[in-house]
């Protein structure tokens, strides 16, 4: 068995990264940024008002002082008129500042009649004005390389003037789940077998993490079935199998791709749950073997496969993606296996994140997978720990889970 950080090291070294398209900013939230979008003007483009009032020489606003209206600047209308001593201009939020004007006096500070304002409070120069290119400047970087897009990413491009962005290509991903008991939800369910829930939740976390998932049919339990499934894999970027990576008497995987020119890096790891977790390629396809069981299946794809994703789309992420917390409850002494507890999560009155694990951890079970927030981490040969110790958590959230 291999370490979890060295299996990951080796499946992420040998992913290829993928090409690039360019997609309309419509399309680019949740992709990842494959060129720099450089703004194309400065935001704001000139000299704009912040507040509805009126456009001024500072010198002029003593308290009391009388000023003359000499026209007004609705916003997206620049005026062609000057500020001069004595003078002002009707000016809204966001109109652009005329020339001669050094300030802005807020309406809430002058008192109007007919074409006349006068001062109630003086106001200083620069007051209430955002300069030019306070946001960005034209040819500024607002989204580096590298950058899972979200919302505010798309409006920032778009404030830019930037309507396309360059982005990776979505990793086409298929999913193989194997074995002569799986059958598919809502079909009958005869003795012996089991609703095959592993390949859907697999491709809804896949999906989410902006991957594009092809479930692929059933393999049996044959040597010929297995070999007929995985025969075409040219269209895919990297093949998941679920089931069928063990050592048991119809754990066919691992013999049946080999048989099809699998090439094995590694096939086991000290981790729990997931011992059984194989990877290699198939060509210029990478495969990785996951178990059977669900619980498992989704461990491990937290794991492996959306770092593995991640790495085939270039993302930079910062950090291990993991966080503190306090046990809320004690836990045993760990073996050589790395342990991924299911875990809830609660503040206290003090903000203080508490991680509460189940108490059974038994990966076929999915009712605790969907009730709990977080794993919780406990290294190899780690000592008991009492309730209140730290701990590390992976958080289940951020729109991948």
């Amino acid at each position: 068995m291999i370490e979890v950080s060295e299996a990951l090291q080796r499946i992420v070294s040998a992913l290829p990264v993928l090409g690039t398209e360019t997609v309309s900013l419509l399309e680019a939230c949740g992709r990842i940024s494959a060129a720099p979008v450089v703004a194309r003007l400065s935001n704001p483009p000139a000299d704009v008002s912040s507040m509805d009032g009126y456009a001024v020489q500072a010198a002029d606003t003593t308290r009391g002082a009388q000023l003359d209206i000499i026209g007004e600047i609705p916003a997206g209308h620049p005026s062609d008129r000057s500020v001069t001593p004595g003078t002002c201009l009707r000016i809204f939020t966001g109109s652009v500042m005329p020339e001669g004007a050094d300030a802005v006096l807020i309406q809430e500070n002058t008192t109007r009649e007919s074409d006349r304002i006068t001062v109630t409070e003086p106001v200083s120069q620069g007051r209430f004005i955002r300069p030019k290119g306070l946001d960005f400047a034209s040819g500024q970087v607002v989204v580096p390389v590298g950058k899972r897009l979200s919302a505010r990413d798309v409006g920032v491009a778009a404030s830019a003037n930037c309507p396309w962005i360059t982005v990776r290509r979505r990793p086409r991903v298929a999913i193989l789940s194997t074995g002569d008991e799986i059958v598919l939800p809502g079909d009958a369910v005869p003795a012996g077998a089991i609703v095959g829930s592993a390949a859907f939740m697999l491709a809804a976390l896949l999906r989410k993490a902006g991957a594009e998932p092809v479930i692929l049919p059933v393999a049996r339990d044959t040597m010929d079935s297995l070999t007929t499934s995985t025969s075409q894999l040219d269209t895919v970027d990297l093949l998941l199998t679920i089931g069928g990576a063990s050592v048991g008497d119809y754990d066919l995987v691992k013999k049946a791709l080999g048989e099809s020119g699998l090439v094995t890096d590694f096939w086991k790891i000290a981790m729990r749950p997931g011992k059984p977790l194989m990877f290699g390629r198939m060509g210029r396809t990478p495969v990785i073997g996951l178990p059977g069981n669900p619980v498992a299946v989704f461990v491990c794809s937290t794991v492996f496969v959306l770092p593995a994703l991640r790495a085939m789309c270039a993302e930079v992420v910062t950090g291990d993606g993991t966080e503190p917390a306090r046990l809320a409850s004690d836990v045993s002494a760990n073996d050589q296996r790395f342990d991924y507890l299911r875990a809830t999560l609660s503040r206290d009155e003090d903000g203080t994140l508490w991680a509460t694990p189940f108490s059974r951890q038994d990966s076929s079970m999915m009712a605790p997978l969907s009730a709990c927030d977080a794993l919780l981490l406990r290294e190899r040969f780690a000592p008991e720990a009492k309730r209140g110790e730290m701990c590390r958590i992976v958080r289940f959230g951020g729109g991948i889970d």
